[in-house]
């Protein structure tokens, strides 16, 4: 059985490359069984928070704590982690089970446990029938299963994983999602996950960690980071909110709350020339920009749409609900 879930804390933790600074005193609490995703643009320090964490970069300041025990100063093979590359880092000339057995043989533990243990991990993510062959005559999920039930069979109390969908094909990164989601329920750890992809933590995620620039910008579930972004950065990074200036603040509106009509009225009565119209299946994206130069962009239903089509160069007025205005941060 998997170790006892434990907490992962980290305390002002800083990752300096000489006068670079890549993570600014960071601050997290994990709870146990938690599924966290650390999403950010590329360079935001995401990806050097997990190697600290799993031991593979030193830090420059501040703690790594798992459940009562700083973990700074011990190896990886110590700290009760494990990490899922994202290019999952199979030994081509070892087969499935002897993959998967690997750490245990780092270890110091005998064959026959080692591939006992290795027959359950993959039985659990239903790769038993594949345990003789070798990861080239393996499809890309079926590597992510191999690399998954490898990164399991020590019993991590905290599983790492560096964007391990991003080699996927779209409908394969969509199921491979479910089954990752499911693994982390089943084992009752916790899971970090590192990734690029709004969609990718909203779909996952229990937690939201959104990072900018080294730094947290918004801690939350998917919902909230999503309906409640608490800054501009916030706001475009999750995608589908509007930035309305408003003096020296802004505020944001949802893509789906704009209403275009023929005539201004309503709380905002903007008009706005249509600059662009995608069709999206059951949705229509129309962008606008008025003549102070604000973009908008609304997200319509197909129905609606039809209701009053815009091509572009039409003039239409732009309205939303008092509620759906979001302030944001100055």
């Amino acid at each position: 059985m998997p170790n006892r879930a434990a907490d992962l804390e980290l305390a002002a933790v800083v990752k300096s490359y000489g006068e670079t600074i890549a993570v600014d005193k960071v601050s997290l609490k994990i709870p146990a069984g938690t599924y966290c995703c650390l999403l950010g643009p590329s360079g935001c320090g995401k990806t050097s928070t997990l190697r600290m964490i799993a031991g593979h970069e030193s830090i420059s300041d501040g703690d790594v704590m798992i459940g009562n025990t700083i973990v700074n100063d011990l190896p990886p093979a110590r700290r009760g982690t494990a990490m899922m590359f994202q290019n999952y880092a199979l030994f081509p000339h070892l087969n499935v089970r002897d993959n998967v057995a690997f750490p245990l043989k780092m270890a110091g533990v005998g064959k026959a446990e080692r591939h006992q243990r290795a027959g359950e991990l993959l039985g659990m993510v239903d790769m038993a029938r594949y345990a003789e062959r070798l990861p080239a005559q393996l499809s890309g999920g079926q590597q992510q299963r191999v690399a998954l039930a490898r990164a399991l069979v020590t019993n991590p109390t905290v599983l790492l994983l560096d964007e391990p969908l991003s080699a996927l094909d779209p409908f394969l990164r969509v199921r491979m999602r479910a089954e990752l989601k499911r693994y982390q329920r089943d084992f009752g750890i916790s899971f970090v996950h590192v990734t690029h992809s709004q969609e990718e933590a909203m779909a996952l995620a229990d937690m939201v960690v959104l990072m900018n620039d080294g730094r947290i910008e918004q801690v939350g579930s998917p919902r909230e980071v999503f309906n409640a972004p608490r800054t501009r950065f916030v706001a475009q990074f999750m995608g589908s909110h509007n930035i309305v200036p408003d003096g020296e603040r802004s505020f944001a509106v949802r893509a789906d709350r704009l209403r275009l009509s023929a005539s201004p009225g309503g709380v905002a009565g903007t008009r706005a020339t249509v600059t662009d119209v995608e069709y999206q299946g059951m949705t229509v994206n129309v962008a606008m920009r008025c003549a102070d130069g604000t973009d908008f962009l609304a997200t319509l239903p197909e129905a609606e749409y039809d209701r009053m089509p815009v091509a572009i160069g039409d003039e239409v007025a732009v309205d939303w609900a008092a509620a759906d205005r979001h302030e944001l941060a100055a």
